[in-house]
């Protein structure tokens, strides 16, 4: 420490201290939950479940979730080609497994020009 004006040193060792204990009485009043019991916070918990549930009007309750495969059916994949050449479009290949059925993209032909 440097030699200089103790006055001074000593009435900032008193400022510090002072806020030392002002900051531990408040500390309570911020931080005392830190100090609570898990089984405390986990208790209250327990208690909101079994308040009664309120039954909500028809036009706001949750639908029952419909299974995936009602919408979307997997067919068998074929055979696994044997060669790297055979994968480009072994699937698109076959028919059977065509991923939309009739699917046109419409021309746009026409779609900048005014027709007259």
């Amino acid at each position: 420490m440097e030699p200089g004006n103790f006055v001074a040193q000593e009435n900032c060792w008193k400022n510090r201290i002072e806020k030392e204990e002002d900051a531990a009485k408040r500390w309570p009043e911020k931080w005392g939950f830190l100090k609570t019991p898990l089984e405390e916070l986990l208790g209250d918990e327990k208690k909101e479940d079994a308040k009664p549930k309120l039954q909500l009007p028809d036009h706001l309750q949750i639908r029952p979730v419909t299974p995936i495969e009602k919408y979307i059916k997997v067919l068998p994949s074929p055979p696994v080609p044997k060669t790297t050449q055979g994968f480009i479009g072994w699937r698109s290949g076959d028919p059977a497994l065509a991923l939309e059925h009739n699917f046109q993209i419409p021309s746009c032909r026409g779609a900048v020009c005014s027709k007259k």
